[in-house]
């Protein structure tokens, strides 16, 4: 979902592409994953330095979380640019009435509730008893201020990711690696002078109620196996798994039965989002082409790490027919969303920043053409979300936060 890939540095999704990307040149997509996630992730691109740690995707989901860091947006190495503190600038047209729902750690992949009315994301902030990413959700309607602080719903141990409310608004499910281990596990930033997102072989899918309490647990291979996200329809889940040796999307029914692979060619395939019509998906790939890239990718792999730094988007079908890669932007290009018309995407890249350093969402065609800039921080955005009344967005940024590294989560009114 870093997922979630908190992306801020990247040197590189940021995820969550996830993720995952926050993370690259400086590095850091997600949460993108991450989400990473994120992750990050969100991250996922590049998360920043210190607080950026979490690499995971979403990209996501980007899925991030991004999740490393989720939000690729900062510099792990060098100063990390600091420009205006506003939540709204001047040439965001497609934004109104933007508000500020966290002030203070690092806050991605922010997932609506099917009546629009609540966000469930993904967080690490010390003041609320989150060592690394664990799950809080929140209403939308309420102003919140620096005191506030919503309910965990998540375990409380290891590392989650990569959250998404399930048909009815009365449970979730995310990603943790508490049944492995109830330590929250290290998430190397660099390997070897690169920017790379840890892929935790503990990852495993659970369905948890708003109270916090485990329904069941979804998957239960061994490798990682997170990233998940529910259909509008509310009949499938699709999500990323290492069962095949590789990181492939796989989609399932609501209950986790009727298992189908979705991709197969060699790459981080992540981060995926249903359209509007429960029949396509969206998701970011790295897709190594020649023999170097290819080696390189699975040396990483079978270290349980990922190079999230050149991510496209891709779509397709549900069953993995019609593939099309839209974007060839280069960078890394992660954490795609269908907007409500079903006929183009949100996602956040960095291709427009020769340092690679800056995150920003933009909007494409299906077809490809389009491009559009949507967002204008000159640090990281990230995690784009509409509502499913389609009024509203939500996404992560680095706005906003006193010149400081911490990224939180922002909804503003959609203008067409």
């Amino acid at each position: 979902m870093f997922k979630y890939v908190s992306f801020l540095l990247l040197v590189f999704i940021l995820a969550c592409n996830s993720k995952i990307p926050n993370k690259p040149v400086d590095v850091a997509p997600p949460t993108i994953n991450t989400s990473e996630r994120e992750q990050s992730k969100h991250a996922e691109a590049n998360h920043s330095t210190d607080k950026k740690e979490k690499t995971e995707h979403h990209a996501g989901h980007e899925h991030a979380k991004k999740e490393g860091d989720k939000a690729y947006g900062s510099s792990h190495h060098g100063t990390r640019p600091v420009g205006p503190q506003k939540k709204h600038y001047e040439k965001e047209k497609h934004f109104k009435n933007v508000r500020q729902m966290t002030f203070g750690g690092d806050n991605a992949e922010a997932y609506w509730s099917t009546d629009s009315k609540q966000l469930v994301f993904q967080a690490t902030n010390e003041a609320w008893g989150a060592q690394c990413d664990q799950i809080f959700f929140m209403d939308v309607a309420t102003e919140k201020t620096k005191t506030f602080a919503p309910p965990m719903i998540s375990t409380g141990k290891g590392r989650t990711t990569c959250s998404y409310f399930m048909p009815g608004n009365k449970s979730i499910i995310y990603a943790s690696t508490h049944k492995g281990d109830a330590a929250c596990p290290h998430a190397p930033r660099t390997l070897g002078g690169k920017y790379v997102w840890a892929v935790f072989e503990d990852f495993d899918i659970y369905e948890a109620d708003l109270e916090g309490n485990i329904i069941r647990q979804l998957t239960d291979e061994p490798g990682y196996d997170a990233e998940p996200t529910v259909s509008p329809d509310g009949k499938k889940i699709v999500f990323t798994s290492t069962r095949s040796g590789d990181l492939e999307l796989y989609v399932m029914d609501i209950d986790g039965s009727n298992l189908v692979q979705v991709t197969s060619e060699l790459g981080y395939d992540g981060g995926a989002f249903f359209s509007p019509d429960s029949k396509k998906l969206i998701f970011r790939s790295s897709r190594p082409k020649t023999p170097e890239a290819q080696k390189a990718y699975k040396d990483l792999l079978a270290k349980g790490l990922v190079q999230p730094t050149e991510m496209e988007l891709y779509v397709c079908n549900i069953d993995g027919s019609d593939l099309k890669q839209i974007t060839d932007l280069g960078g890394a290009n992660w954490a795609p969303y269908f907007h409500p018309s079903g006929e183009k995407i949100l996602f956040s890249t960095n291709h427009h920043n020769e340092s690679k350093r800056v995150f920003n969402i933009f909007s494409i065609n299906l077809d490809g053409t389009g491009l559009e800039q949507i967002s204008f921080d000159n640090t990281f955005d990230a995690f784009p979300m509409f509502s499913p009344d389609g009024k509203q967005l939500s996404f992560s940024s680095n706005r906003n936060n006193g010149g400081g590294r911490d990224t939180n989560v922002f909804v503003a009114d959609w203008v067409e």
